[in-house]
């Protein structure tokens, strides 16, 4: 049979070529990738370096070999159309571990080249309980800080041309909660909880509700329903509803009593104060395909006062290169914070900012948020989850 295009008109023998010499390359760079993964850390713990006796060897090597093996299958399982939660849990828990397994692993060897006056196998055996010491208990603290009732983070933010009736504002940040694989019901009733002790005015989530669509996840959403604020509750899209039924999410969010901020705003008031809370969809929106969906902040300031100041609900932090001196604070998840060292110094290349607040042309701030939650790995390594309390004074 010949290939076809994704159109599903037939191709080209020339195009045929290239179809099959691009799925080889994905191939060989996932076989390299993995090995990569795998390889250095079996080499650092159960390589001809350490000089383990026999059984040592051969139970670590056939461990890493099942691991490699059985880990794009748990991801594929897991994360496919209709993926089974538990071999997503596999899935997840691995990445997790092998990543943290090879960041260790490579440190590791920094420590044998200080250890050089040490003779092998007692130096790599030193190196491979160090490797190994250290990731079962960063992954084990890891899991612990990743399902633990978030730290609340507290920080100021000065807004121009804020009415005095709406100075000291508290809104509370909530984002990246990633309902999924592993059931958080439980904590996600904490989680309200402690929103709603916080006493707020306005509460948003900023995207990144679940991983799976509402009917899948409407257990572990509902406590969302339950959250109170005193002058509007907003909720815009993240990347992750755009697999999983974005309009569904926004009309299920809307269910729980939340304002779908849909490329569009409301106005907040309270006495003679009013400011403009404005949302937009995710920035990979318009490339999903979905009906009706992009980024607009055009669309979403539309019929705006524009004396009023506006507070911008962006799920990515480099959406902020179109709101600069348009709004005054942005506020961005996504990030996570890095969530596993070091994995953070990749996010900041690709959003500019990684957590805590910062300022960008004249007029705007930008605070970026930890998240809530966690995707994917049920681990949070030297990246605290959050609730975040952003009190609004009047600049002056």
């Amino acid at each position: 049979m010949r290939a076809a295009d994704g159109d599903g008109h037939p191709l080209t023998p020339h195009a045929d070529i290239v179809v099959i010499v691009r799925r080889i390359v994905r191939i060989l760079v996932l076989v390299a990738l993995l090995s990569v993964m795998f390889g250095v850390p079996w080499l650092t713990l159960f390589g001809p370096g350490p000089d383990w006796p026999g059984a040592v060897t051969a139970v670590g090597t056939v461990l890493f070999v099942a691991a490699l093996v059985s880990f794009p299958v748990m991801m594929y399982l897991g994360h496919s159309r209709h993926g089974r939660d538990w071999a997503a849990r596999i899935g997840d828990t691995t990445l997790g571990a092998i990543w943290v397994l090879l960041c260790w692993s490579v440190l590791g060897q920094l420590l044998g080249v200080v250890l050089l006056g040490v003779a092998d196998p007692l130096r790599s055996r030193i190196v491979a309980g160090f490797v190994a010491v250290a990731a079962v208990g960063l992954l084990a603290w890891g899991f612990h800080e990743a399902t633990r009732l978030p730290r609340i983070r507290h920080t100021d933010v000065p807004i121009r041309g804020l009415g005095g009736d709406l100075a000291d504002t508290k809104i509370v940040v909530i984002s990246d909660t990633h309902y999924g694989p592993l059931d958080r019901a439980r904590w996600s009733a904490a989680v309200a909880d402690a929103v709603n002790a916080l006493d707020p005015d306005i509460v948003c989530h900023v995207g990144d509700v679940a991983d799976g669509s509402p009917a899948r996840r409407k257990d572990q959403a509902a406590p969302l329903g339950t959250v109170r604020a005193r002058l509007a509750k907003a909720y815009i899209t993240g990347n992750h509803e755009y697999f999983s039924e974005a309009q569904a999410w926004l009309d299920h969010m809307a269910d729980l009593g939340w304002e779908p901020l849909h490329n569009r705003h409301i106005v907040v008031e309270r006495g003679s104060a009013r400011l403009v809370l404005a949302g937009v969809d995710d920035a990979t929106a318009k490339a999903s395909g979905v009906d009706g969906h992009g980024a607009d902040l055009v669309a979403a300031l539309d019929g705006a006062d524009p004396d009023l100041p506006v507070v911008l609900l962006a799920h990515q932090p480099k959406q902020i290169r179109q709101a600069v001196d348009r709004v005054d604070l942005q506020i961005s998840g996504h990030t996570h914070g890095g969530q596993i060292w070091p994995f953070h110094y990749l996010v900041r290349l690709d959003q500019g900012a990684v957590h805590g607040l910062s300022r960008h042309g004249s007029r705007t701030m930008l605070y970026t948020t930890r998240g809530t939650g966690f995707w994917g790995p049920p681990f949070r390594i030297f990246a605290p989850s959050e609730i975040t309390v952003i009190t609004l004074r009047a600049a002056g």
